[in-house]
Formats: C-alpha cells, structure tokens, sequence
C-alpha cells in the first residue's frame, strides 16, 4: 500500500510540474518562454580526423632534406648507428638515411630526388619512383643492396623516390 502511494504522489507531482511548465492551470493558460537554447555544435568539441601525416615533416626538411609526406606510422625515420634491421635509401647529393619498419609491415609517402640503392631489411620491401613522367615499381632484397633508379635505369635517369612498402 506503501508503494502505491508513493507511485500517486509522485505521479500527481510530475503531472503539476507539467502543467505549471505549459502555463495551464485552473483552466487558464499563460504564455511561458522557454528557456533559450545554444547550440550544440558551440558546446561540443570538434572532431578529430586523422590525416596520416608525417610528424615534424617540416623540421626533417629543414635538418635533412627529406621530404616526408604520410604513412601509417610504421615506417619511421631512425638513426642509422641505431642497429640493424634498417632499411637504408642512398641517393645523390645528400646523406643515407634510414628508415625503421615496426610491425607486420608499413607505408610511407616521401620525396626524395636521386635515389640509386636502398638496402633492404626482414621485411619484403617494394619502393616506388618516377622519372620523366614514367613510374617503376623495385623489389627490394632482403638484407641486401638492390640497385634502383639510375644505377638500374639503362641510360641513368635520376629517379624520385615517392612510396615505400613493407610486409612482413
């Protein structure tokens, strides 16, 4: 009985909430303004999207001359004293850098003019270039040297550098 009578009054204080938000009581109604609204979209914080670029990729072609565009973080820039398992890119007119790959394989977006032999690591590696418009695709040998756009080009084109993939 207990119950029940709580169930009524609570029922009977929700419905003269309502009525007294509509401005309707004894048969009379009122205007009542609503409370003002902002908008949703002021409160809320906007959305992330990710846009896979590389990070510090302004500060690394300043520092080394390496243009690094996107990837999915697996493929990263390291310090080729660092160890073995490196992918090493040689190209004219600047220094060897190396690349370290984590996982089961990555992708990297990059630009980088002359390159001529990348050394490959555990990871099956495929690198793409362009030179005059054409594209070429290279496998890389596993742990090894493998000649790549003009050292592999019959009449020695400097090639770009522009993608590298890695699977496990």
């Amino acid at each position: 009985m207990k119950l029940l009578s709580r169930a009524l009054v609570a029922g009977v204080v929700a419905g003269a909430a309502a009525l007294a938000l509509t401005g309707v009581a004894h048969g009379k109604e009122e205007a009542v303004s609503a409370p003002p609204v902002q908008a949703a979209a002021a409160e809320s914080p906007g959305s992330v999207v990710e846009d896979f670029a590389y990070p510090d990729a302004d500060k690394i072609l300043q520092e080394r001359d390496i243009v690094l565009k996107r990837g999915d973080g697996h493929i990263l820039l390291a310090d080729c004293v660092s160890g073995a398992g490196l992918l090493e890119v040689q190209a004219r007119d600047r220094e060897k850098f190396c690349l370290k790959v984590t996982g089961n394989g990555g992708y990297l977006s990059l630009e980088v003019p002359a390159v001529y032999a990348v050394v490959g690591n555990d990871y099956s590696t495929e690198v793409d270039m362009t030179v005059d418009g054409e594209e070429k695709s290279y496998q890389i040998t596993k742990n090894s040297w493998t000649p790549v756009g003009e050292t592999a080009d019959p009449t020695k084109r400097r090639h770009t550098l522009l993608e590298i993939r890695a699977v496990k």
